[in-house]
């Protein structure tokens, strides 16, 4: 007897079949698949060894500010190496064994808005993990970033944060106690230069310095304030000046070198000299950036971002690194970037060992130079969103 194969049957007859076919497929597939991946830990690298080539770069994030960073880079093994989050407009500076780096921020509710809170961030460099933080007045000046806008004591003990709202003060913060332990009112005057362990001076829109002695609780037991020794109104200085022994060097807008000695109660101050010749002022040349010069203190060496321009270009990039000797106060090299392939500068620092390197940013790439012969060494490309400040480690 026959059997006729009704719609029922064959739909039950195509549906076996499909799930033969699957099962079938499934079976080869599972022989042909590798072994699962072994699950994955996310963790923190150690640091490595240190070496005289490490270089602090701040980005300020110019498209979005409150997320402000500190990258470390290592131009021996050409790489990142470490970083923080260093939120609002940071100031930062370093102690002076290098053990801790310290960062002077801004932090707000709401990211961009709501209550704002202020703190001194507080960085192990061994691991740079940051493990803890001081509250600081919610007043901290949030400029871009400059080299004494935040600053340490020779010995360490104290960290100096400039406020301004606009009125301007000086907190300053015990870092033994990790507390918030004076605030001292400036007078108009701003930031924080540090000469020894209890005094620090700042800068008046007189072109006067103003130096307050501070007792071993970091109160303020005295202050003295010079006579003008820059005048403002004709040739400014730029704030970012340069450490050498107990002088600060202040670098003039129309190229001249000012020597500020800071260590005594009265600050003294050497007669200015010209790092340009008339006829390199009559071509328009100038110094420009945001950190636009450097000293190696083992050569007594300065090195000047110049470009040429007239007033008011003070912030432009330098095209060009000019060398001084500063014993001799005489031009000993003139180094054209474009000829070598690198871009203007905006700012630069030099490492300070018997083989230096010369760093420079046009905010975004880092580009590295040898010190003594101007050769190129490395372009590391896209290292920041805008680099403003490198310090060296």
């Amino acid at each position: 007897m026959s059997m006729k194969a009704t719609p029922g049957w064959r739909a039950l007859t195509s549906m076996a079949l499909t799930l033969w076919i699957m099962t079938a497929q499934a079976q080869a597939q599972t022989k042909t698949l590798p072994p699962p991946l072994a699950a994955e830990t996310l963790r923190t690298a150690p640091m490595p060894p240190r070496n005289p080539h490490w270089l602090y770069a701040i980005d300020v994030a110019i498209s979005h500010l409150v997320d402000g960073k500190v990258v470390l880079y290592d131009a021996e093994r050409r790489k990142i190496i470490g970083q923080l989050g260093a939120g609002f407009m940071p100031g930062f500076a370093t102690s002076p064994d290098q053990a801790h780096n310290y960062i002077a921020t801004s932090y707000f509710a709401r990211g961009t808005r709501g209550d704002r809170t202020d703190v001194l961030e507080i960085a192990d460099t061994a691991t740079f993990d940051k493990n803890a933080e001081v509250v600081l007045p919610p007043k901290h000046a949030q400029e871009i970033a400059t080299g004494f806008n935040t600053s340490i004591s020779r010995d360490g003990r104290f960290a100096y944060v400039t406020n301004i709202t606009p009125a301007t003060s000086v907190s300053v913060v015990d870092l033994a106690r990790r507390l918030v332990v004076g605030e001292v009112d400036t007078a108009a005057c701003v930031l924080a230069f540090p000469s020894g362990n209890r005094r620090f001076t700042s800068l008046c829109e007189s072109g006067r310095a103003l130096t307050v002695t501070l007792g071993d609780d970091g109160r303020e037991v005295a202050r003295e304030q010079s006579a003008p020794f820059i005048d403002v109104e004709k040739d400014p200085v730029y704030i970012n000046a340069q450490r050498l022994g107990e002088k600060y060097l202040f670098l003039s807008f129309h190229g001249d070198i000012y020597g500020a000695d800071f260590s005594s109660d009265k600050a003294t101050f050497d007669a200015p000299w010209p790092l340009l010749t008339p006829a390199d002022k009559a071509a328009g040349w100038r110094p420009g950036g945001n950190q636009p010069f450097a000293v190696h203190a083992p050569d007594q060496r300065l090195y000047v971002a110049m470009h040429r321009g007239g007033e008011g270009s003070h912030k432009d990039a330098g095209t060009e690194i000019w060398v001084y000797d500063i014993a001799k106060r005489t031009r000993i090299a003139r180094w054209n970037l474009l000829a070598r392939k690198l871009e203007p500068m905006i700012a630069v620092e030099v490492s300070q060992d018997d083989k230096p390197l010369l760093y420079g940013t046009n905010g975004t790439d880092l580009m590295i130079m040898d010190a003594r012969t101007g050769q190129p060494r490395h372009v590391e490309k896209g290292l920041g969103e805008l680099l403003v400040q490198l310090v060296k480690f």
